[in-house]
């Protein structure tokens, strides 16, 4: 048995019997009374439908492209002398998508239960809410690494291909197309209409029950930034490994790849169980988690590294990339952190009004691009220098593990992602059930510290996704070069690879604008359906007892409106993708990549951190700073949080995923390419 199998496959499988420990721990947990439960029932069921509604589009969906890859992939089974390949990158295929379907379920099913426990938990202060809160997220996060891990390792076992394993990353990859981008319109179609209706129009709180849209807002929290997330990152760790396994192909250094990948899934499981809350601070327990896992990471790979003969500067290259994914992080909880100068600085302009509000908010999202930006140059930069004097093809080699080494804490991240939502619907449950002005200030702290941890993560996950198509863009390179016996070189000056990048410059920003437009177009039939019930439905909005709006046809809303919007973005990017290759030939699409990757990253980055500063301004002014809510500055600032809303949560954790799709889209039809394109 190859070493990495003693490694990967009991590091995986830890981490899913830890999970199903996290798991039953937080089963055990205290409930709430019947109102708390009532509440909590809403949430799991909307989202549970929800849930059901896109994994079966997404089955369909599945079903349609395994015919096409059976019948053209990796090449058209009537052009190959090996048809028995296109069946295994089928299985793949649909491995890869039901892996991340599994870990997404298991997401979101212990999520919809950590909520109500650590709103129970809260009135008995932050030292008990936090854990349950905690470790629900952890559940999700190991789930992650765990299913993804276990199988690229079962896949490359078995096949022992490691180019069969980009089925297995596109699965993923669609499904993470489908549960970021149709979550994220859910999520802020049920938000923009809850606030825009119920904050500005009738000055109620946020999650007052009185609101039709209060349960799908706590819904769109699960299926955005829990299963949405979730699947991204899930793609993203896919996609390194199996990009870093084609480069090191030709290298003989397959085993490092995944030897590191699992040694950060046992460093993950061990950061997960050492976060303990201290001084009453959530977000100190978050951070100290994070880097506890990293130090764990760095000593076990070392040590690996001596034990097992590896070139200690492939060591050094994973560590470029985790060194610069953490510090990436803390760029981000610059510009979002409500103590930091940018936040605050926005939620004083909005004492003179929205526009300001916005013009500050969204200035300071374009500064907050080029710190990450310039991180990941300098990364791939120092990652390659380093790897690139161990011989020829070892410095794109180097680019690759620093992306595993980025992602290499995939499984901590993600628990301190999936802990905001948890810990948001906590906080809708205690408002809902009035549970007290004690128990609300627990779950306000817990909020606090869940809203910087998801700014960090956004800017985690778009970083780890720039360093991965670099190396899934060398990777296309490689096996068109393989494929059609000549190297491919991306010169600017050939008249194809520039149109090439002008087009693939464009993409992130159409497929941005039609999720945003899906966005506004969805939240208008929310907004109408609030109104109509606050007007039709009598004592709804006194809050007359007995009285109460019907959540259901919100929640309906929001489902049926995100699987309509999202078709049609993800159809136009997928076959601009196509066109450019079959029309303009490699060379092309090699600039149509590159130009995606540039134009892709500079968005998100833009989107996700100018929306999470709109986001904390608004609750800075909530606090009770700057006139506080229902003041002047309040009503801009929900203006400002409102516009952010589709950018932080919808269209800009997106591109990432956007980009990984085209890029492996590309890898995946590149034999196709060579063979029939139009221009050579």
């Amino acid at each position: 048995m190859s070493r990495w199998l003693w490694v990967s496959v009991p590091a995986s499988t830890a981490a899913l019997l830890w999970a199903y420990y996290l798991y039953r721990w937080i089963r055990a947990q205290p409930g709430g009374n019947a109102r708390m439960e009532e509440v909590a029932g809403a949430i799991r069921e909307g989202t549970s439908a929800f849930i059901r509604r896109e994994y079966t589009a997404l089955a369909q969906f599945v079903a349609v492209i395994s015919v096409l890859i059976a019948l053209l992939l990796p090449q058209p089974i009537w052009a190959t002398s090996t048809p028995f390949r296109n069946l295994e990158m089928v299985i793949a295929y649909v491995l890869g998508s039901a892996f991340s379907a599994l870990a997404g379920y298991v997401g979101i099913r212990v999520a919809t239960q950590a909520n109500v426990k650590a709103a129970a938990a809260s009135t008995h202060g932050i030292e008990r809410a936090f854990p349950v809160g905690f470790r629900g997220g952890a559940v999700m996060g190991l789930a992650v690494v765990g299913t993804s891990l276990l199988g690229i390792s079962l896949v490359f076992w078995a096949t022992g291909d490691p180019e069969v394993l980009l089925g297995f990353s596109f699965g993923a990859s669609s499904l993470a197309l489908f549960a970021k981008a149709g979550g994220g319109i859910f999520t802020k179609t049920a938000d923009i209409g809850a606030d825009l209706v119920g904050k500005v129009e009738l000055g109620i709180p946020e999650d007052d029950p009185r609101n039709p849209a209060v349960i799908a807002d706590n819904v769109g929290d699960n299926v955005g930034d829990v299963a949405g997330m979730g699947a991204d990152l899930f793609d993203s760790n896919v996609a390194s490994i199996v990009a870093v396994l084609l480069l090191g192909s030709t290298l003989g250094q397959v085993e490092v790849p995944l030897i590191f990948a699992g040694l950060g899934t046992v460093a993950s499981i061990l950061g997960t169980a050492l976060v303990r809350v201290r001084k009453g601070d959530p977000g100190q327990a978050l951070n100290s988690g994070t880097y506890i896992t990293c130090v764990l990471f760095g000593v076990a790979t070392l040590g690996a590294s001596y034990y097992l003969g590896f070139d200690l500067r492939i060591w050094w290259a994973a560590m470029v990339g985790l060194i610069a994914g953490v510090i990436i992080g803390l760029t981000s909880e610059y510009f979002t952190s409500d103590v930091k100068p940018p936040v605050r600085m926005v939620a004083g302009v909005s004492q003179s009004g929205p526009a300001l509000n916005i013009i500050t908010g969204f200035s300071y999202g374009l500064m907050s691009v080029l710190p990450p930006l310039t991180g990941i140059g300098i990364a791939s930069a120092a990652a390659y220098t380093i790897c690139n004097s161990i011989g020829p093809g070892y410095g794109l080699f180097g680019i690759g593990m620093a992306a595993v080494g980025m992602l290499s804490i995939v499984g901590m991240v993600i628990s301190n992602d999936a802990y905001g939502p948890i810990v948001d619907n906590a906080r809708g449950i205690v408002e809902q059930a009035g549970l007290g002005e004690t128990a609300l200030a627990v779950t306000d702290d817990l909020d606090s510290a869940g809203n910087t941890a998801k700014a960090i993560t956004k800017g985690f996950a778009i970083a780890a996704a720039g360093l991965t198509v670099i190396a899934l863009l060398a990777a296309y390179q490689d096996i068109v070069k393989r494929v059609s016996g000549k190297a491919i070189v991306f010169d600017l000056m050939d008249p194809l690879v520039f149109l090439g990048a002008m087009v693939g410059l464009a993409v992130p920003a159409v497929f941005s604008a039609m999720l945003m437009l899906g966005v506004g177009r969805n939240a208008n039939r929310m907004i109408a359906e609030i109104r109509r019930q606050f007007r039709e439905i009598p004592g709804l909005r006194e809050g007359l007892p007995g009285v109460k709006p019907d959540y259901a046809s919100c929640v309906d809303i929001a489902t049926k409106g995100a699987l309509q919007e999202l078709l049609p973005a993800t159809v136009v990017a997928i076959a601009i993708t196509l066109l450019i290759g079959f029309i303009g030939g490699v060379r092309c699409l090699g600039g149509y990549l590159a130009g995606n990757i540039f134009s892709g990253l500079l968005l998100a980055l833009l989107m996700a951190n100018a929306g999470g500063l709109w986001d904390n301004a608004k609750k800075l002014v909530e606090a009770g700073e700057f006139g506080g809510k229902g003041s002047d500055a309040h009503k801009a600032a929900v203006v400002g949080d409102t516009v952010g809303d589709p950018f932080k949560d919808t269209a800009g954790p997106s591109l990432n995923t956007l980009i990984t799709v085209t890029s492996l889209i590309s890898s995946l039809t590149a034999t196709l390419m060579v063979m029939y394109s139009v221009f050579k």
